[in-house]
């Protein structure tokens, strides 16, 4: 099922039966502060995506959708 929330005043969608999104959540709202965050957000807004781990070296995907200004989340694969 897609969920949604707000990250700094950024809209984040995310499937919560999807393996480890949650860390990526985590990472982003607790992890760092908000103005590290917001270049992961920046840069998916300019290029389409930005990628990134956490500190346990877990690989995610933030991708930018064009049609409602909001984030996608998605956990990779090493």
């Amino acid at each position: 099922m897609i969920k949604e929330i707000w990250i700094n005043y950024y809209r984040l969608k995310y499937e919560d039966q999807e393996k480890d999104v949650s860390y990526g959540i985590q990472y982003l709202q607790y992890d760092l502060n908000p103005e590290e965050s917001k270049v992961f957000f920046e840069q998916a807004k300019v290029k389409g995506q930005a990628q990134f781990e956490d500190d346990y070296e877990r690989q995610f995907t933030l991708k930018y959708e064009y049609g409602d200004d909001s984030y996608t989340l998605i956990k990779r694969d090493y």
